[in-house]
């Protein structure tokens, strides 16, 4: 688990920084395509949680991140048990962090972003589903 939160804390760094260098000619790349909807499909006992990290714009990243690492936000989040299904950057607005939680650790999960992320972005939290397949299995809705 603990390589899985090294990695972790690696790429959010690395989304902290490319949100603040401005990208120029060619170094660009594309974006990636978001996950297979398959990939959100909730497990018993499960549900995808949709979380904004919206960033303090009265602080610098530097700020944000040395917040992050003495709160041990990259030790702590993701709480043992849950899954990060995506995490996205939203340029002027912050980070979308898709999780797949089970029920139980739902209050776990509140917690370590209480104790961790709080002062470096304001959250918002947003229980998700999938409607695709109903969609699909909706006669008129199919081509």
């Amino acid at each position: 688990m603990m390589e899985h939160r090294k990695r972790m804390s690696s790429t959010a760094a690395a989304s902290l920084f490319a949100a603040a260098c401005p990208a120029t000619g060619p170094q660009l790349s594309q974006a990636e395509p978001p996950p297979a909807a398959s990939a959100a499909a909730p497990q018993p006992g499960s549900f995808v949680l949709t979380v904004f990290l919206r960033h303090d714009e009265t602080k610098t990243v530097d700020q944000i991140n040395e917040h992050l690492t003495q709160t041990g936000w990259y030790d702590k989040f993701p709480p043992d048990g849950v899954e990060i299904v995506a995490w996205y950057e939203m340029m002027g607005i912050g980070q979308v962090v898709i999780l797949r939680v089970p029920a139980e650790k739902l209050r776990d999960t509140n917690r370590v972003i209480a104790q961790t992320a709080w002062g470096g972005y304001r959250t918002e939290f947003y229980p998700t589903y999938d409607p695709k397949p109903v969609w699909d299995a909706t006669p008129r809705h199919r081509p």
